[in-house]
C-alpha cells in the first residue's frame, strides 16, 4: 500500500511540474512541422497545445491578448506592421523556415502567354501584397516607383506594359479564386493546403534568398517562459531540418 501511494504521490508531483505551453499556427506547414516536435517537448514534460487559425489576424491578436502563449504563421515584415497597425508589442523568438512565394495560375502554362489586362490576385495584406508586386517586378512584369518598399500598394507601380488588372483579395482565398483569374500570387502555406506544389506548379517562385523567413511569435511578458525555451530549442534541430526537407521538397526551406 506504501508503494502504491508512493507512486502515485510520485504521479502527482509530475503533473503539478508539468509544464503546458498554447500555440496558434495556419495548418501547413506550421501546425505539421509543431506536430512533429510534439512528442519531443512531451518527453522534457512540455505539453503543445497548438490551434490551428485560417487567417493572419486572429493568431497576433490571440497571442497580444494573452490567450495563447505565442503563435507560428509570420514572417518579420508581417509582424512589424501588424504592430505598427495595431499598436501591439509582439516579439520574434525563433526564425524556423522560409516558404518561397510563388505565382501560379490554372489559364497559361507560361507567362508569356498572359494577354493583355489579365487579371492578377494577390493577397490584400500591406506586407504580403508587398511581397507578391516585388516578385511581379522580379519576373518583369510590372516596375515599381524607386521609393516603394515591402509595403508597395498597386498605386505603387510605375509601370504595366501589360495594363494588368491587380484584385487585392485576402490571402486564404486566393487558392480558390485562382480559376477565376489569369494568375494568383499565393502564400505557399496556403498554397499547399490546395494540393500546389510550389516547385512543380509555380510559373515562377522566389529565390532561396529571401528574407522572409517565417518565425516563432510572443507577447513580451512571455519571452522568460521556460517552456517556451523548450520549444524553440526543439524547433531548430537537425531532425526538424530534415523533416523539412524531406516532407516538402523544396516549398518549405529550413532557415537554421
Amino acid at each position: 500500500m506504501k508503494k502504491l501511494f508512493a507512486a502515485f504521490a510520485a504521479l502527482a508531483a509530475f503533473t503539478v511540474q508539468a509544464e503546458s505551453i498554447s500555440v496558434a499556427a495556419t495548418a501547413v506547414p506550421h501546425a505539421e512541422i509543431l506536430e512533429f516536435v510534439k512528442p519531443q517537448l512531451a518527453e522534457q514534460g512540455v505539453e503543445l497545445k497548438i490551434s490551428v487559425f485560417t487567417d493572419y489576424v486572429q493568431p497576433n491578436v490571440q497571442v497580444s491578448e494573452k490567450r495563447l502563449d505565442a503563435n507560428f504563421f509570420q514572417h518579420q515584415p508581417y509582424l512589424d506592421n501588424f504592430n505598427a497597425t495595431r499598436g501591439t508589442a509582439l516579439i520574434n523568438v525563433a526564425g524556423v523556415h522560409v516558404e518561397p512565394f510563388g505565382a501560379y495560375s490554372s489559364k497559361h502554362s507560361t507567362l508569356e502567354n498572359l494577354p493583355e489586362r489579365a487579371q492578377i490576385a494577390i493577397p490584400n495584406d500591406a506586407t504580403n501584397g508587398g511581397r507578391a508586386l516585388l516578385l511581379l517586378q522580379s519576373a518583369g512584369l510590372i516596375t515599381l516607383k524607386p521609393e516603394a518598399g515591402i509595403t508597395a500598394t498597386p498605386r505603387d507601380i510605375a509601370d504595366n506594359p501589360l495594363k494588368l488588372r491587380i484584385r487585392e483579395i485576402e490571402a486564404a482565398t486566393l487558392p480558390r479564386v485562382l480559376n477565376q483569374v489569369d494568375l494568383a500570387l499565393i502564400n505557399t502555406n496556403y498554397a499547399l493546403e490546395a494540393g500546389l506544389s510550389p516547385s512543380e506548379d509555380a510559373l515562377f517562385i522566389e529565390g532561396s534568398e529571401s528574407p522572409y523567413v517565417n518565425i516563432l511569435v510572443t507577447h513580451a511578458d512571455n519571452t522568460g517562459n521556460s517552456a517556451l525555451k523548450v520549444l524553440v530549442d526543439a524547433l531548430k534541430t537537425d531532425e526538424v531540418r530534415a523533416f523539412i526537407l524531406d516532407k516538402y521538397t523544396g516549398a518549405v526551406v529550413p532557415a537554421f
